[in-house]
């Protein structure tokens, strides 16, 4: 990933100057790299800028070492095109520099001390595409291994700020309803391009042949895959569609393993979550994103044998927060909770087709978004192969079969 020659001192040096409100900030040094290892991003291209800055404070000269984020949108190829046609990076853009900050505050105004994201310093909506945003890792926050899964210890604390977040979003909705009009389409949309419908039969498509060669399941399940790939995105835009009678938040849309990142203690016990990527929010159902972090985040053992006990713990700190931040919305009962989940259960069913094979490839198996989509539209990806994947999915597709998300609409 080459570093483009617009990111430089100067530029960066503008842009802390603004954010900071300070003119006399002077960026001494400073090396860009790639933030991410291949397979670990598929929507944006990510430089780390680590950098030496100085600046004058009550008459003193103080230096001081800052890394930022530099996060852009896709130049070229169907990458970019697919990208650039759900207005992904607009999204972000809008929730990272006004949306978010405001539920921060909302939060901080009740005495909750959840930290919903990074700190946002610059938007960049003109070509190229970008934003910058204050780096975690510094302070102890990264990815846990996604291969592994979450365990129950990640998998309680990622839902609970979940919770959080959908509970301060419905506390901003409450002061201003006209703030969802910039979050309809989430990743399944009637108005998405036809690039991104592909992405999602092509490999609805390629997982149905390779359950064709796995002996523990019926061939039936493989013919039933095949022919559901046919309409799979319109049958994810149903049970996604926003009904105004439902219980809505705004759903963060991407609630997967490598969307949210820990810190630890000295011990390594998981004290804390924060959330990166919010380029796929939507106002909808908080069901999208509960299915979604089911389908691709927990370890098999704790989607087996801790379901209920996770999403008791959203509940409860959903219902909680609301009260505290003094919600006129009536949160879900908890059967009413489960009663939609069960409505809109192919949200998770389509998460393990899609999703999850990126989760669980192999590194040395991990394709880009862009040599798996080649140009004459065949999709290829050797995540579908993985033992781990076969392993999961030869429990979940007989499931998904008996409850009906295996037929077409």
């Amino acid at each position: 990933m080459d570093v483009p020659t617009w990111l430089n001192s100067s530029y960066v040096q503008a842009v802390l100057r603004k954010a900071e409100k300070d003119d006399s900030v002077e960026v001494t040094s400073m090396t860009v790299k790639p933030a991410t290892a291949k397979g670990d991003n598929y929507t944006s291209d990510m430089h780390r800028i680590t950098l030496v800055l100085s600046r004058i404070s009550e008459g003193r000269e103080l230096t001081e070492t800052r890394s930022l984020i530099a996060k852009l949108a896709p130049q070229g190829g169907s990458r970019e095109e697919m990208i650039s046609e759900a207005g992904f990076f607009a999204v972000e853009m809008s929730m990272m520099s006004e949306t978010l900050p405001i539920m921060q505050r909302i939060l901080t105004k009740a005495g909750k001390t959840a930290t919903l994201a990074a700190r946002c310093l610059h938007v960049e909506y003109e070509k190229p595409v970008h934003l910058i945003v204050e780096d975690l890792a510094p302070a102890g926050f990264r990815m846990a291994d996604r291969q592994a899964g979450l365990d129950l210890d990640h998998c309680l604390l990622a839902i609970r700020n979940l919770a959080i977040f959908h509970a301060s979003s419905v506390a901003l909705v409450e002061k201003d309803l006209k703030i969802v009009a910039k979050y309809t389409r989430g990743l399944f949309h009637k108005d998405h391009s036809s690039t991104m419908v592909e992405f999602f039969k092509a490999s609805t498509k390629s997982l149905a042949e390779e359950v064709a060669n796995w002996i523990e399941l019926s061939p039936r399940i493989s013919e039933k895959i095949s022919k559901l790939s046919e309409v799979v995105y319109e049958k994810a835009c149903e049970v996604t569609h926003l009904r105004k009678d439902d219980f809505n938040v705004i759903n963060h849309g991407d609630f997967w393993v490598n969307n949210m990142l820990f810190r630890y203690d000295e011990r390594q016990k998981v004290v804390d979550q924060i959330f990166v990527d919010f380029q796929i929010c939507h106002y909808g159902s908080p069901a999208t994103d509960i299915l979604y972090f089911f389908g691709t985040s927990p370890s098999d053992e704790v989607r087996i044998h801790h379901r209920e006990l996770i999403l008791r713990e959203y509940h409860h700190t959903l219902t909680d927060t609301m009260t505290q931040l003094k919600c006129t919305t009536e949160p879900p009962s908890f059967n009413d909770l489960q009663d939609v989940l069960r409505k809109r259960a192919f949200c998770e069913a389509i998460a393990t087709f899609t999703i999850l094979p990126l989760v669980l490839v192999d590194k040395s198996n991990v394709k880009s978004l862009e040599e798996m989509i080649s140009l004459n539209g065949k999709y290829e990806n050797p995540a579908c192969k993985g033992k781990s994947y076969r392993k999961v999915m030869t429990r979940l597709l007989p499931l998904f079969d008996s409850m009906g998300l295996l037929d077409l609409i």
